[in-house]
């Protein structure tokens, strides 16, 4: 099977798209259809030899497309020139349409029979610069048998017409061709809350040669790990890690965190953030298609083709709404005048009318506009969604499960405590272990070393060690070395009682720092314990926050991890978790995902490592930390928290219920006012003008109402505790 892809200019509502379905899907050869019509694409799976039938047979119904561009990420300049816009002729076309129309009204207001040679010339001069466009894609629509909104258009104008109602049939054409106008102007403006994200990524970096020289090279040609530099500013145009410089980085398109984040030697930096104070060196870590942004736009652009589950209710309904309503129009002006004998013409007058608000685009394109700009809302904040059913299915979450190490903690080991046991200063104590512990790679002795370095100022020197000696790793016990000329143990309880100096105020110094959670070690010479140390993974600033906000939706917590029970349960009680699960391996993580959603039907699992892949499936929802989270995690969950807040859990719920409001609020009010305009049109009470009112007016509103959703915010306050973060 082969795959193409085709930029349709005029394919922006499902009027489009049913008539393209019907004419394309009846061709041999051809496969699956995939419609997007905020970015107008059609992807099209066939076993045609080329492209041209498909070319060809777009272009018989009236459909025009362009190439599809080589770059697939819509950020080049090229690609600004995609979208179409109202040409000035156009408008001028339009205000000629709708003045002939208007004075072909006042013509016949003032005493003129709507058949004169004026009143009639006006007619024609408005249908032909304002209507004619409709009329040939009705047309086409006679010839595929499509009753779409310019089949039923057309009938309803010719109708009129041959009634004599000519200003109306004038005033109704214009009307309709405006308001598609307006229309599509308003389309327009939902995919630019996407292509917003494309624009952000400049075309060219200055890039380091090899000779140290600096050139300007185009995005496309530099390679992974080659250094960039960004000058105050300018947007950073690759993903990658600062090897130099330091500066406070707008990453707002990327995690939406609305402060700067101080970005130094080390910490990593996204294409299309924005360099704000000082210069930065860095080096490359992804090349123009794989950054962390262009993951963005190609997940969100993908998740605007999936029909989220409404979307697929409406379709489905649509299909038999159409046909139904046109049948009732048709018996509506032939069973009055052929079995009552009522007078042809009023009849058939309100049949038109019924005609005109038959076609349920209003319905129809309420759902992919809704659910689009909740996409780009989230995209905004930092929530990648990979698809409108996840978007909708959201609101139904009556559970989250969340794993600790990376995802409620931030992974990383961290001294909290350094309890004396003699008469010496902490500081000493603690330089006397790292100067132990900075020849060991065990996670522990790099937090001790890390704690002692980090400078207490802040004026960014790390503090020496002492001159360590016969350095030995002691297997599942620590490490000694010789400081000084004495020999220095840093090592667990075990090695302790070994020794033999593992005494009263030894023991209560370990229970309660593991009580609390935290990994104890001693420091001790071999006649003498020196002091405690406390290490844990901390708890990430804003993780009881979000557990709060969880509840507060009424959505309940589950913790699940790999440690033991008691620094479970501590974990828990500190960020307010309801329930905590230790010592789980990854197919007991998933069991318990399992007995949750037989409780609570829909459960979201959050976690950032390969081991919790499992559960990130299995789940309603998998939730994954995108910055901390492995590759694994993030191909495999739903949603991809962009900067690892926790807080973004609750907040997509929110969007998710706020979202399924918008869609019940559209499809009310789209079959709302064409029930009240079908009761109006049998009351003999509405006209064909103000059919097209309520059948564009209300496409209109629901698009209106739909695109509410780029306004909403994150709601989430971005308190930045973490070292190297500042508001």
């Amino acid at each position: 099977m082969k795959h193409s892809m085709f930029n349709i200019r005029n394919m922006d509502c499902p009027t489009e798209e049913a008539l393209i379905r019907k004419r394309l899907g009846s061709m041999p050869g051809i496969g699956e259809l995939s419609f997007n019509l905020i970015t107008r694409r059609l992807a099209v799976t066939h076993t045609l030899d080329d492209e041209q039938p498909i070319l060809d047979a777009l272009r018989e119904i009236g459909m025009k497309t362009d190439p599809e561009p080589q770059c697939q990420s819509g950020s080049c300049s090229s690609c600004e020139a995609e979208s179409p816009v109202v040409s000035r002729r156009t408008w001028a076309l339009m205000a000629v349409s709708g003045t002939a129309a208007m004075v072909a009204e006042i013509v016949a207001w003032n005493g003129a029979s709507e058949q004169s040679v004026a009143v009639i010339a006006l007619a024609l001069l408005s249908i032909v610069t304002g209507g004619l466009s409709t009329l040939k894609k009705g047309w086409i629509a006679l010839k595929n048998f499509a009753l779409n909104m310019n089949f039923l258009m057309s009938i309803a104008v010719i109708g009129a017409l041959a009634i004599g109602e000519w200003p109306e049939a004038a005033v109704v054409i214009f009307l309709f061709a405006l308001a598609e106008l307006i229309e599509t102007l308003s389309l327009e403006r939902a995919k630019n809350a996407i292509k917003g994200l494309m624009a952000m990524t400049p075309e060219v970096a200055t890039v380091q040669l090899d000779n140290g020289e600096w050139r300007e090279t185009a995005v496309t040609d530099v390679q992974v790990g080659q250094v960039v530099r960004v000058k105050p500013g300018e947007r950073i145009p690759l993903d990658g890690v600062v090897t130099a410089g330091g500066s406070s980085v707008n990453q707002a398109p990327i995690t939406g965190e609305s402060m700067p984040v101080v970005k130094a030697a080390g910490d990593p930096v996204f294409a299309g953030t924005l360099n704000e104070r000082g210069m930065l060196e860095f080096r490359v870590t992804a090349n123009k298609g794989n950054t962390t942004l262009d993951r963005i736009i190609h997940t969100v652009q993908e998740a605007q083709g999936q029909r989220a589950p409404t979307q697929r209710f409406v379709d489905q309904f649509a299909r038999y709404y159409t046909p139904a309503v046109v049948v009732f129009a048709v018996l509506v002006a032939v069973v009055p005048p052929l079995l009552f004998g009522a007078a042809f013409e009023p009849w058939f007058y309100k049949a038109l009318v019924m005609l005109v608000i038959a076609c349920p685009c209003a319905l129809v394109i309420s759902t992919p506009i809704t659910v689009v700009s909740g996409l780009a809302a989230a995209a905004r904040q930092g929530i990648l969604i990979k698809g409108g059913v996840h978007l909708e299915n959201g609101r139904l979450i009556k559970a989250v499960a969340l794993d600790k190490t990376g995802t409620l903690t931030h992974g990383k080991p961290v001294v909290t405590d350094v309890v004396p046991l003699v008469e010496l200063p902490a500081d000493s104590l603690l330089q006397l272990a790292a100067s132990v512990d900075v020849h060991s790679e065990h996670p522990i002795a790099s937090a001790i070393v890390s704690a002692w370095q980090t400078p207490a100022d802040g004026n960014g020197t790390p503090r020496s060690l002492l001159p360590a000696i016969s350095f030995e790793s002691l297997t599942g016990r620590g490490a000694k070395a010789v400081v000084e000329g004495q020999l220095y143990y840093v090592c667990n309880h075990r090695q302790i009682e070994e020794l033999g100096i593992c005494g009263v105020h030894v023991e209560e110094a370990l229970h309660r720092l593991e009580q609390e959670g935290k990994t104890a070690v001693v420091l001790a010479t071999a006649t003498e314990s020196l002091c405690v140390i406390g290490v844990a993974d901390t708890v990430r600033g804003h993780s009881a926050e979000a557990i709060r906000q969880l509840h507060a939706l009424g959505v309940a917590s589950v913790m699940l991890t790999g440690d033991n029970q008691t620094t479970a349960s501590a974990i828990a009680a500190q960020v307010g978790i309801d329930d905590a699960r230790g010592n789980l391996l990854p197919e007991e993580k998933l069991a318990v995902i399992d007995e949750l959603m037989n409780r609570y039907d829909h459960v979201g699992m959050v976690g950032d490592g390969i081991n919790d892949a499992p559960a990130l499936a299995k789940a309603s929802i998998g939730f994954a930390m995108g910055s901390a989270g492995t590759d694994t995690a993030i191909e495999t969950a739903d949603v991809a928290l962009m900067d690892d807040d926790l807080r973004k859990v609750p907040h997509f719920i929110q969007l998710s219920r706020n979202t399924s409001r918008v869609l019940k609020q559209n499809i009310t009010l789209a079959i709302g006012i064409k029930a009240i305009f079908f009761a109006l049109a049998l009351a003999g009470k509405a006209t064909l003008w103000m059919a097209v009112f309520a059948d564009m007016g209300a496409s209109l509103i629901v698009v209106f109402n739909g695109m509410r959703l780029l306004r909403i915010k994150g709601g989430i306050e971005r308190d930045h505790i973490k070292s190297g973060h500042t508001r």
